[in-house]
């Protein structure tokens, strides 16, 4: 008899399995081991610690089988456990065909040599469906041609870069620069009392604020209500905070008046366009930056734009198809979501109890995310195998040079990590696949040109 069909015959002999469904993405699978499926496993497991036991008086490989199950007693029991759980599994995805994605739980039950034993393991499973049709999906890009405006507001950017600040006898003006001091209540209260570890929002002796500056100060709309006034002078200043404030939440929607007591006008005096401005950025004279200028902004446009496109197919890729998400995926993908979300409004300054505080909103709107991008992994996945698309040395190569410039590390150590840890470069290999599932999209798609709304 051929080995292959004894060993299926072997499986059909020794092993049940019954699937169970528990949800369109989870199974449940019920396997149970003949009394002699399991004595194999563990005879499997004795003969292989035999080989390499070391026992005085035998020479490894020599030592009788009973000596040696006596003497690793613990070591046999739990890798004959685990031989046995591995071959429940691997004989119910043989049987049942099935695509896991994840393993939710195991229940080993009891493995005892002449018993016959029942492991039940709960998996969560690709779902099945219909990819619609995803070439020709639309999008649209805005010109990528930069217009003089556009080149002479940067170039009057770069010049802002470089520019003075002059003492001005004057009324401030929009633009300049005005120092300061200022002490802020609310109903009369100090807000140095309401929000004692934040100073800066109650009072400060002295600091510089923009006139009608595109970035705003510390204290919101403070500096729009600065023009016009001289050093020396002193003015009571209404500001009402945002409704969502979460630099300080005790202030969110709150009115406050503030008292300014202005020192100084500085005024903002821009260098010369001339040949030590040029020889700063590199270019021979004017012509000479500004095509430097508009092919910057062209660059970013185009780059602009194909974000624009991998966002747009993938919303219509998404609408256009709907079906249940496994749950250890977007239980998974949440905790993500939500470590990005605090670690990023941590930078900001956003307080830990505020997170505490909305705790329930936080957590639902992350899981609402979570189960969109585990959708589009699904449906990427699927595009990425009907196309044959594939992960070359090269584009690991490309991701470990851009991890390497992001992180500023050695790409050595990148390549050793990876090296090293099979999950973490499944992981990148799967983004990979998808970045260029996506990618596929866009040179698939159909492009109209539209004028940005001003």
């Amino acid at each position: 008899m051929p080995d292959s069909l004894h060993f299926n015959l072997s499986t059909l002999l020794f092993v049940n399995v019954q699937l169970n469904t528990v949800s369109a993405t989870r199974k449940s699978l019920t396997v149970t081991l003949d009394p002699a499926e399991v004595d194999t496993e563990h005879s499997a497991v004795v003969g292989e610690i035999t080989k390499y036991a070391r026992i005085p008086g035998f020479r490894p490989g020599k030592a009788p089988a009973a000596m040696v199950a006596k003497r690793f007693a613990k070591e046999i029991a739990d890798d004959f456990k685990q031989k046995v759980v591995a071959k429940a599994y691997r004989s119910a995805l043989e049987k049942e065909k099935i695509d896991v994605l994840n393993v939710v739980n195991l229940e080993e039950g009891k493995i005892e040599i002449g018993q016959p034993a029942a492991i039940t393991v709960t998996v969560d499973v690709r779902p099945e469906f219909t990819l619609p049709d995803y070439a020709g999906l639309p999008t649209e890009i805005a010109p990528v041609e930069a217009t003089e405006e556009e080149v002479d507001k940067v170039i009057q950017d770069l010049r802002a870069e470089r520019a003075d600040f002059k003492p001005a006898d004057r009324a401030a003006q929009k633009g300049d620069y005005v120092k300061l001091g200022y002490e802020g209540t609310i109903d009369g209260k100090p807000i140095a009392d309401l929000a004692p570890d934040k100073q800066l929002y109650g009072k400060v002796p002295q600091t510089w604020e923009e006139v009608d500056g595109t970035q705003e100060g510390v204290i919101p709309g403070l500096g729009q209500q600065l023009a016009g006034l001289k050093a020396g002078d002193k003015k009571d200043v209404a500001i009402t905070f945002p409704a969502e404030f979460a630099a300080v939440p005790a202030l969110a929607g709150k009115a406050a008046v503030y008292a300014v007591d202005v020192q100084e006008i500085r005024e903002r005096v821009l260098p010369p366009m001339d040949g030590e401005f040029f020889k700063a950025r590199r270019v021979a004279d004017l012509a000479a930056l500004q095509d430097q200028v508009r092919s910057n902004l062209k660059a970013q446009k185009e780059y602009q734009n194909r974000a624009a496109q991998r966002r747009q197919v993938t919303e219509a890729l998404g609408a256009k198809v709907d079906f249940p998400v496994p749950d250890s995926l977007v239980e998974s993908e949440t905790q993500g979501v939500l470590r990005q979300f605090i670690e990023e409004n941590m930078r900001r300054g956003v307080p830990q109890e505020q997170f505490e505080k909305d705790k329930k909103e936080l957590f639902e709107s992350a899981r609402k995310a979570a189960t969109n991008r585990v959708k589009m992994q699904l449906i990427f996945a699927k595009i990425a195998e009907a196309e044959k698309v594939s992960v070359t040395d090269k584009d690991i190569d490309a991701f470990i040079y851009r991890e390497a410039m992001r992180t500023h590390q050695k790409p050595d150590k990148l390549v050793k990590v990876l090296s090293s840890d099979r999950d973490q470069l499944r992981s990148v290999q799967q983004s990979i696949i998808f970045d260029k599932a996506v990618d596929f999209l866009v040179s698939k798609a159909t492009v109209k040109t539209v004028q940005p709304k001003a």
